[in-house]
C-alpha cells in the first residue's frame, strides 16, 4: 500500500521540528497588491467562491491613480510617489499636491512604514514592516490605533490574514450589573488571558466615564457599538444624523480604536426576516430596524456614511462594519436576509476605502459547522479580502453554559477558513452578563481556537512552543511542562491534585504503565533526550499558591479540606529526603520504584 500527501504549505516549525512535513494548506504568500488574496488560505473545498481579484488599491479617492512598474526610480514629489514594495516591485501613486496623509491606510498607500507599522513587524515575526504597510495599503490588514489612545498605553497590533489570528474580549457595564471599576479589573483580567482588543459594549451606568477609564488603561485597541450612546437619554424615534455625528466625533476624541457601525442594513432587508425563527439578534441591528420602520425611511448609517467616514478619519478609527442581520440560531444562518446585507457591507467597504478610512468586516454568530466555509469564503470575495472578524460561531445551540466550547469549535473552523479576528463567547453566553472568571474562560477557549488555526495555516514559527513543551513531555520534565504551558497554574494544580512529587511517570498511567517512561526508556528513540530538557532529580512540588487552590476549590470535587492538605505539602508526605524523592526511578531499582508509588499518598477524589 502506498500513500502521497496532499500539495503542502508552510511547516509552522520554524527549525522544521519533528516528523510533520509541513502544513496542509495552501502555501502562503505574502505578496503586494492582488497577488497576495491567498495568503494563508485553507484548500477550496468545491464550489467555494474564488477570492476578489480587487484590493482597497482599485478604490482609491477621486484624484488618485496607481500602477506597478516593471523598472524605475524610488520617488518622492509633491503630488506623486514611487515605492519599493516588499517583493522588491515598484508601485507609483499620484494624488492631489495638498493631500496628508492622517490615517494608517492612507500612510501605505504612499509608501510610509509608520512606528505602529514597525510595531506590529515586530510583534508579527514572520512579517516586515514593508510586508504589513503592503498588506494594509490592500485593504487586507488593520491597525486599529486611535491617535488619541496612543498617547496613553496602547500597544499598537494588527488584524489581518497575514498575521496571526486574534481574539477580541467583550466587556461592558449594564443597567443590572457591573460597573466601571469591575469592568476595568475585567479588562487587565482579560489582556491577561490573551485578548488582542476589547469592545465595551457597555449600556448602562456611567457609559461615558466606563469607556474614558477603559481606554486610558488598556494596552489593547478598545472597540464600540456607539447606537448603544446615541439613544441614552433619548427616544429612538428621535435619532437623527446630527446626533450620530456628534456622538461618534465625542467617542472618536475619547480614543476609541474602532467602531461597530450597522450601516448594512437597509429597509428593503427587513422583508426576510419576517420568517426567521429569532429575527434580529444583533441590539444595533435591531434599533436600526426599528427606526427604519418608524420613519418609513432609509438607515440613516447608509445614507451619512461617507459623513461618517470623515469623523472616523480624523482621528484614524477603524471601521468593524457590523452585521446588524447576523443569525441568533442555526436555522436562520446564511438566509437571504444575512447574505442580502453582506453585499451591502462590500458596497461600504469599497465606499470607505474611497475615504481613506481602514476598514475590517463583522460576520455571523450562529453557523452550523459545514456552512462556516462558504461564510467565510463569500466574504472574502464580497468585501475584497477586508479582515473578517466573526462572534463564534456557535455550531449547536443546545448547550447553553457550555458556549464559550460550542462557538470555539466553529471558532477554529472560522479561523482557518478565513477570519481574521474571533469573538468570544463565555459560558454566560444568552445568559447574563460575564463575571471575572466567564472572561478568562471564553479568553482561554478562543486563545486556544485562534491558535490552532494558525498553526493549521501554516503561519511560520506558530508550532514552536507546541514543540518545546512536547520535548518537555517526553522528557518527563515536569516543571518545563508547566513553564510552557498557557496556564501553569491550572497544570501544576492538577498534576498536583494526585501525586504532588515530579516523577518519571504521571497519576494517569503510574509507573508500569507510562508509554512515555518506556520510550524514552528505549535506546533507538530519540524520544525524551533533548539536552535542554534533562533534569538531574525529582522535585517535591512546592505548596499550592492561592490561585491555585481557587482552580481546584471551582471545580467542585475537592473539600476545603482535601485542598488545605494539598496546600500544606511536606516532604514527609511524598517520602522525600533531601529534596530528592525516593519513588523516582533512576535513583532506585524497578521493584522499588514500584513498591514506593503504592505506598504514597494520592489523594482521593470525592465523587458524591
Amino acid at each position: 500500500m502506498s500513500y502521497k500527501l496532499p500539495e503542502l504549505g508552510l511547516n509552522p516549525s520554524s527549525t522544521s521540528a519533528g516528523t510533520n512535513p509541513g502544513s496542509f494548506a495552501k502555501a502562503g504568500k505574502i505578496a503586494p497588491g492582488t497577488e497576495g488574496r491567498w495568503t494563508f488560505a485553507s484548500p477550496d473545498t468545491p464550489g467555494m467562491p474564488e477570492p476578489s481579484d480587487k484590493t482597497a488599491w482599485d478604490f482609491l479617492p477621486a484624484g488618485w491613480t496607481t500602477e506597478e512598474l516593471q523598472t524605475g526610480e524610488v520617488v518622492s514629489a509633491s503630488g506623486q510617489v514611487v515605492f519599493r514594495q516588499a517583493d522588491d516591485s515598484l508601485r507609483s501613486v499620484s494624488f492631489p499636491a495638498d493631500f496628508e496623509p492622517i490615517t494608517q491606510l492612507e500612510s501605505a498607500r504612499v509608501g510610509i512604514i509608520t512606528a505602529e507599522m514597525e510595531r506590529v513587524a515586530e510583534r508579527e515575526t514572520h512579517l516586515s514592516p514593508a510586508q504589513v504597510r503592503d498588506e494594509v495599503a490592500a485593504g487586507r490588514m488593520v491597525i486599529p490605533a486611535n491617535k488619541v489612545h496612543l498617547q496613553h498605553q496602547l500597544d499598537p497590533m494588527c488584524i489581518g490574514r497575514a498575521s496571526k489570528t486574534k481574539v477580541n474580549a467583550n466587556m461592558g457595564a449594564s443597567p443590572v450589573s457591573s460597573g466601571t471599576d469591575e469592568e476595568i479589573e475585567k479588562l487587565k483580567w482579560a489582556e491577561k488571558w490573551g485578548a488582542d482588543t476589547v469592545m465595551d459594549l457597555s449600556t448602562g451606568g456611567d457609559i461615558d466615564g466606563c469607556r474614558k477609564a477603559l481606554i486610558e488603561n488598556s494596552n489593547v485597541p478598545i472597540g464600540t457599538v456607539p447606537i448603544y450612546s446615541m439613544i441614552i437619554g433619548r427616544k429612538l424615534y428621535d435619532l437623527n444624523m446630527e446626533i450620530i455625528l456628534e456622538s461618534l466625533q465625542h467617542q472618536a476624541a475619547q480614543g476609541v480604536d474602532y467602531f461597530t457601525i450597522h450601516a448594512g442594513v437597509l429597509h428593503e432587508h427587513l422583508q426576510y426576516v419576517k420568517e426567521r425563527l429569532i429575527g434580529i439578534v444583533s441590539r444595533g441591528g435591531s434599533l436600526l430596524a426599528k427606526w427604519m420602520i418608524d420613519h418609513d425611511d432609509e438607515n440613516p448609517m447608509y445614507t451619512g456614511w461617507e459623513q461618517i467616514c470623515d469623523v472616523m478619519r480624523e482621528y484614524d478609527v477603524t471601521f468593524s462594519i457590523g452585521d446588524g442581520l447576523r443569525p441568533g440560531g442555526l436555522a436562520d444562518a446564511t438566509d437571504q436576509a444575512q447574505l442580502a446585507e453582506l453585499c451591502t457591507l462590500g458596497e461600504l467597504t469599497e465606499r470607505a476605502w474611497r475615504k481613506g478610512v481602514q476598514v475590517m468586516v463583522e460576520g455571523p454568530g450562529h453557523v452550523p459547522l459545514d456552512q462556516i466555509e462558504y461564510n467565510m469564503k463569500l466574504q472574502r470575495t464580497i468585501c475584497h479580502g477586508a479582515p473578517f472578524y466573526v462572534l463564534g460561531p456557535l455550531v449547536t445551540d443546545i448547550f447553553p453554559g457550555y458556549d464559550h466550547i460550542t462557538s470555539c469549535i466553529g471558532a477554529t473552523s472560522a479561523g482557518y477558513h478565513g477570519a481574521s479576528m474571533l469573538c468570544y463567547v463565555t459560558p454566560k453566553e444568552h445568559l447574563g452578563l460575564p463575571k471575572k472568571d466567564d472572561v478568562k474562560q471564553g479568553c482561554v477557549a478562543y486563545k486556544i481556537a485562534a491558535h490552532s488555526a494558525d498553526v493549521a495555516l501554516g503561519i511560520p514559527g506558530t508550532r514552536d512552543q507546541d514543540d518545546e513543551l512536547t520535548k518537555a513531555r517526553a522528557a518527563l520534565n515536569w516543571e518545563k511542562h508547566f513553564e510552557l504551558s498557557f496556564d501553569p497554574d491550572i497544570a501544576r494544580a492538577y498534576h498536583d491534585e494526585d501525586l504532588d512529587v515530579d516523577t518519571d511517570f504521571c497519576a494517569m498511567c503510574g509507573h508500569d504503565w507510562c508509554s512515555v517512561r518506556i520510550s524514552k526508556e528505549i535506546v533507538q528513540f530519540a524520544s525524551g533526550k533533548e539536552d535542554d530538557y534533562k533534569w538531574d532529580k525529582a522535585k517535591v512540588s512546592d505548596a499550592l499558591t492561592e490561585e491555585q487552590k481557587e482552580i481546584l476549590e471551582k471545580r467542585g470535587v475537592l473539600s476545603p479540606e482535601e485542598v488545605h492538605k494539598l496546600a500544606s505539602k511536606t516532604k514527609k508526605a511524598v517520602g522525600a529526603e533531601e529534596n530528592k524523592a525516593s519513588c523516582h526511578s533512576d535513583y532506585v531499582d524497578g521493584e522499588t520504584a514500584k513498591e514506593i508509588h503504592k505506598n504514597v499518598e494520592v489523594v482521593e477524589l470525592e465523587t458524591k
